[in-house]
């Protein structure tokens, strides 16, 4: 069978051919960041291939070789804030929230290739696909907490479900994973070196049967280096078990100084990790930089998501955070020092560390103040 190709919009393009649609963020010169265009045109791609006879299994990758996604456009977004357009911000993560439940929920096998850069949005997109592919050039993070955010895109569903307290240090401190790590917490199924990359996308191609191509990804699958994720997990269960971000930071000084720590008897007096002290210490330095309200928010995000049953639960309970920080001084502040101007320090607003407002994070979590991601009537 031909190929049949369509540009979909300036920076999404698409193909189907022998049986495989091949889907590409076509934006290398910013990362595949995502605009509110590239998420409308991938809502089309999906829908039109859901009852496609001719699309039996789909591609997703990114253009270039540095990144698949680098996540949403924060630029676009910044725009929407300081212009108060907080209801084209309101849609376009309404927008994203259902095209990313709708590749967790598709019918059809999802391919995504993660290669370079996979952050916040990009995790979004390929986070939730069926089968998702790392290579040695794969850097994944969550890095939201870095510009006054927290982790969405359902991002605080699959770091609930990292082993141990793993997914609240991601989360926390926006750590990278690289390929190893991404395996180890549950963000990746397969590694497959970026060679051979056009050999896998040959084979699903030529595959004999429609229904196997997570077999024929495991035909290319290695095994990568050790991951260090994995080694720092007995100290960072010590230390992220704390009930606040407060006491998560005083139990990593009292690692990191190697004192004992009434909070925490667990504290592993050879880890595992031969750097694991003054990685502690830059960690909790990390945390005391940050924005206090996204720290908070993003703690009781990540572990009210272990209780809950469905990815669309999360992204409702994150709709809910998202609509609150779009109109707060701390994400505009940390996408001006993080995006805009680079050497500026982020000045947070009052209240500290020890000092959020009572009840703050309840109702940032819990208020529904707009319109549900999910209509009334859609399961």
């Amino acid at each position: 069978m031909g190929a049949t190709v369509a540009l979909v919009s300036d920076h999404i393009s698409a193909t189907v051919a022998d049986g495989v649609g091949h889907v590409t963020l076509d934006r290398p010169q910013a990362l595949n960041a995502l605009s509110f265009e590239m998420i409308r045109a991938l809502t089309v791609i999906f829908d039109a291939w859901r009852d496609d006879t001719e699309v039996g299994v789909i591609v997703l990758d990114g253009a270039g070789e540095r990144g698949f996604c680098a996540g949403g456009d924060v630029r676009e977004l910044y725009g929407y804030a300081t212009n108060d357009a907080h209801a084209e911000a309101h849609e376009f993560f309404r927008t994203e929230y259902r095209l990313d439940a709708a590749i967790a929920r598709y019918p059809k096998p999802v391919v995504a290739i993660m290669d370079g850069i996979t952050m916040g949005g990009g995790i979004g997109l390929a986070g939730h696909a069926s089968i998702r592919v790392v290579t040695e050039r794969s850097r994944v993070a969550m890095p939201e907490t870095r510009i006054g955010f927290t982790p969405d895109v359902g991002g605080s569903w699959l770091l609930a479900k990292t082993p141990g307290e793993l997914g609240v240090h991601l989360a926390l401190n926006s750590r990278t994973m690289d390929a190893a790590d991404a395996l180890h917490a549950g963000f990746a199924d397969a590694y497959v070196p970026s060679e051979r990359l056009p050999h896998l996308l040959q084979a699903l191609a030529e595959r004999a049967d429609p229904g196997t191509p997570a077999e024929i990804v495991m035909l290319f699958d290695e095994t990568p280096g050790p991951s260090a994720l994995a080694l720092a997990r007995d100290w960072v269960d010590a230390c992220y078990s704390a009930p606040t971000v407060g006491e998560i930071i005083a139990r990593l000084r009292a690692f990191a100084e190697g004192r004992p720590d009434a909070g925490s008897s667990a504290f592993p007096r050879h880890p595992l990790d031969p750097g694991a002290f003054a990685y502690a210490a830059a960690a909790a330095d990390e945390l005391e930089a940050l924005s206090p309200t996204a720290l908070a928010v993003t703690l009781e995000s990540v572990r009210r998501a272990r209780t809950l049953p469905r990815l669309e639960d999360a992204l409702e309970q994150e709709f809910r955070a998202v609509t609150w920080f779009i109109e707060q001084h701390d994400l505009h502040e940390g996408i001006r020092a993080q995006v805009i101007d680079k050497d500026r320090q982020p000045r947070w607003n009052p209240p500290e560390l020890h000092d959020l407002p009572p009840g703050l994070v309840a109702r940032v979590l819990d208020e529904q103040r707009f319109d549900p991601v999910w209509p009334a009537s859609v399961e």
